[in-house]
């Protein structure tokens, strides 16, 4: 079996001396919080005049209007791809956030430059535009999107722990960037069109709306996450494999390179070229991403139902618990008994205690395949304790969930007669416990006013090999 973390020789914020250990100013988080709001300030400010003055003012409304439609469907389905173990919403506002401003600032700005001096190095403009979208803006724009998924993933760390995580967090950035670039084009098209007097269907604006939001609002999340599934497949990689947690970002990456210009090159396979690209190749790779990660989000659950009975011998959870928890439809009817019994505030602490049984849950299982990270028994200490703050109103909600989605049991007479040994089981064999474990209750605790269990290590023991 794997070895894991042994608990740390010294607490968090001190030396190994057991002074005080004062980070330096730029360590600081508040000074890295200013100074990244102020980064995205200031490019979302410059990508605004950018715009304004490309498209004119009433082509930016027009654009504005118009790009902003798909951005609440495209954050609503990653957000409920997200819905097994989701993650902070400060991680998806960044996201967006670069997408939308430092991410298009990078893109804009790169791809004119290269784009012009390509024009002035082969004195050929129509060459130019089709090698910079092309060659160019792929490697330039999922460059700038994936730093987004890369932050996240060095300095979020406890948030960034699988597959899904890296496509929610790509996702939601290429949605910011897909919602600038679509302001861009669909002014510049309404533009078009008022010079050229066109109105109605047979409009430019028309049309490059029907591409770019009806037919392909997905586009630039799916060629993104493929970088995110390249970081996600790397989070689930043991610490001490470096190469691997290298190469298989880079790979994603390339991947989403690759698609990206094939989709910027279609119009060059002829007339119906960017049709063929998008029946062979957009289509069929969207619905094998959507398969993949729907897929992933049910082996998430089955990991949650598999590995929280343990916490349940341990005395932290109740039996249960870990059915409820490893069902969609439990989950959401535990925050609705919540929140029609005891109110709002009790409906989201039963929220948080499911994303914190979650994260205990993924915890475990990283640890029992040996790719604990070396917090691994504070972070499990602190996610317990975060489960017992809020195990009031979660357990009686999640204990009506479980009742009302348990599949029902039809007892089968058995074919030879029972004269009813033993007690309370069906048929007189006293194991009909209906979640296959006993719940051991840590000794001195009522369940009310005593502490909680000091550590699962009836059911767990993170020093044994």
């Amino acid at each position: 079996m794997a070895t894991f973390p042994a608990y740390p020789t010294h607490p968090g914020g001190t030396s190994a001396t057991g002074a005080p250990r004062h980070p330096h100013w730029w360590q600081r988080t508040w000074v890295r919080y200013g100074a990244l709001t102020t980064l995205l300030a200031l490019s979302g400010l410059v990508i605004l005049a950018m715009v304004r003055r490309q498209t004119g003012t009433e082509g930016f409304l027009v654009g504005l209007g118009l790009a902003v439609l798909p951005v609440p469907l495209l954050l609503a389905a990653f957000r409920w791809l997200d819905r097994v173990e989701p993650g902070p919403w400060r991680n998806l506002l960044f996201s967006f956030a670069w997408g939308a401003c430092a991410a298009a600032l990078i893109a804009i700005v790169a791809n004119s430059f290269a784009t012009r001096w390509i024009a002035t190095a082969t004195a050929d403009p129509s060459h130019a535009n089709t090698l910079g979208a092309t060659v160019i803006a792929p490697i330039v724009e999922e460059s700038a999107k994936a730093t987004a998924v890369l932050l996240v993933f060095l300095f979020r760390r406890r948030d960034f722990t699988g597959i899904v995580d890296g496509v929610v967090i790509a996702g939601v950035t290429a949605t910011g960037f897909a919602f600038t670039e679509n302001i861009l084009y669909l002014g510049n098209a309404f533009g078009t069109d008022q010079l050229s007097g066109e109105r109605g269907l047979a409009s430019v604006t028309a049309a490059t709306f029907f591409v770019r939001v009806v037919m392909a609002p997905f586009a630039h999340p799916l060629f993104t996450v493929f970088t995110g599934i390249g970081f996600g497949v790397a989070a689930l990689s043991a610490e001490h494999r470096r190469l691997r947690r290298v190469l298989l970002p880079l790979v994603g990456l390339l991947l989403a390179m690759g698609m990206h210009a094939m989709w910027n090159g279609s119009s060059g396979f002829g007339e119906y070229g960017f049709f063929a690209v998008y029946g062979a190749f957009m289509v069929p790779a969207f619905g094998v991403l959507t398969f993949l990660v729907i897929w992933t989000r049910q082996r998430e659950l089955k990991s949650v139902r598999a590995e929280l009975p343990a916490y349940v011998v341990a005395g932290w959870l109740t039996p249960p618990e870990p059915y409820a928890l490893g069902s969609m439809r439990a989950r959401r009817l535990a925050r609705q008994y919540a929140a029609h019994h005891f109110g709002r505030t009790a409906a989201r602490s039963v929220a948080r205690y499911q994303a914190c049984a979650t994260s205990v849950a993924f915890l475990r299982h990283r640890g029992r395949s040996g790719r604990a990270g070396a917090d691994f028994v504070v972070r499990e200490r602190e996610l317990l304790q975060e489960l017992w703050r809020h195990r009031e109103v979660a357990r009686p909600s999640l204990a009506y969930a479980a009742r009302v989605t348990a599949p029902a049991v039809v007892p089968v007479q058995p074919p030879w007669p029972t004269y009813g040994h033993g007690h309370g089981g069906a048929y007189g064999y006293g194991y009909a416990y209906g979640y296959g474990y006993v719940p051991v209750q840590p000794s001195g605790r009522d369940g009310r006013t005593d502490p909680a269990p000091a550590a699962p290590h009836q059911a767990y023991d993170p020093h044994r090999s």
